[in-house]
């Protein structure tokens, strides 16, 4: 018997497939050019107390990412609030991202996100504690669930739209840098770089939890968020991630890093071996493999720390136990 999920996969794996057999791929082959090698850091961070602005422009410095002059959208991942859980990316981590960026040069940093959970976001920017992390650094907050909009183009079909409305600050942003915690997802398997995006989907025309992305498809959406919004930049939450039935009713993990790098797809698989999930394995990231970033381990090269230092194996929902590395 099909399961939803088979029901919404299916749809991508004959995409996925046509494609191998060269018959016309649900995107525009000649926009997308996968990098031969990508860069990806670990940079040790074990408590959120310590000077993160400062583990991040090491981070920027030691991957040669040019920020000067460029205005920045900082996409964070903010769901629910429960006291003592590891659902949001941390407000410090959006601090310390916000002031290491000031200092690399950007010339505005912006924080945007459009919670596809909770609706109330006062509540949860003052919960949260970003309300005051974000008062202290001056930094100005878009919520994107209500932002002004502008229908685009997808660049890639695997949901079968061909365009969607955005929140005007993400596109007009020079770089969208996406924020994710290092989570298990009950669906997806895992959240990070790419699944941070559905909050750029705007909640007042397409309603909550995204009902536009799920009816479409999960992995489906995230491939083609992925590829009209192109993230230039992802830092990874990794000090505390959440395992178990993630994205909210899991439980905190300590790990202790900071993930950087350009190449969204580089960074989700690194962060996915580390907590034992193969990315063959998951359905969006194999298919960003294809057309959208480096996922290949033989071509990442590895700044900062070696992930063998970080390697563990997050508990998983039992759907998802067959997506773990073998061995």
């Amino acid at each position: 018997m099909l399961t939803r999920r088979d029901v919404l996969t299916l749809p991508f794996a004959a995409a996925l497939a046509a494609s191998c057999r060269r018959e016309p791929a649900p995107f525009d082959e000649s926009a997308f050019i996968v990098p031969r090698r990508s860069a990806v850091g670990l940079f040790p961070a074990t408590s959120y107390d310590g000077k993160l602005d400062d583990v991040i422009f090491r981070g920027l410095a030691e991957l040669g990412i040019d920020v000067r002059g460029k205005s920045v959208l900082l996409k964070p991942n903010m769901v629910e609030y429960e006291a003592n859980t590891a659902i949001n990316t941390d407000p410090r981590v959006v601090a310390g991202a916000a002031i290491a960026l000031k200092r690399a040069g950007a010339r505005e940093v912006v924080v945007g996100e459009g919670p596809g959970h909770r609706r109330d976001i006062e509540y949860l920017l003052t919960a949260t504690g970003l309300f005051d992390r974000m008062r202290d650094a001056s930094l100005r907050f878009v919520d994107l669930n209500h932002d002004a909009v502008r229908e685009v183009p997808l660049k890639s079909w695997f949901t079968g739209m061909r365009s969607l409305s955005l929140p005007v600050s993400v596109l007009a942003a020079d770089l969208v840098v996406s924020m994710p915690k290092l989570k298990t997802h009950h669906w997806a398997g895992l959240t990070c770089g790419m699944k941070n995006l559905f909050g750029c989907v705007p909640g007042a025309v397409y309603g909550w939890p995204k009902n536009i992305l799920h009816v479409h498809g999960i992995d489906q959406s995230i491939l083609d968020l992925t590829a009209t919004i192109r993230p230039g930049l992802t830092i990874v939450d990794a000090v505390v991630g959440m395992e178990g039935d993630g994205p909210i009713m899991g439980k905190p993990r300590d790990v202790g890093f900071i993930g950087i790098g350009t190449d969204v797809v580089a960074v989700d698989a690194t962060c996915a071996r580390i907590i034992g999930l193969d990315p063959e394995k998951l359905t969006y990231l194999f298919g960003g493999g294809r057309y959208l970033g480096q996922s290949d381990p033989r071509r990442i090269d590895q700044r900062g720390e070696n992930p063998d230092r970080y390697r563990t194996q997050f508990d998983v929902i039992d759907s998802m136990k067959e997506r773990r590395l073998a061995g």
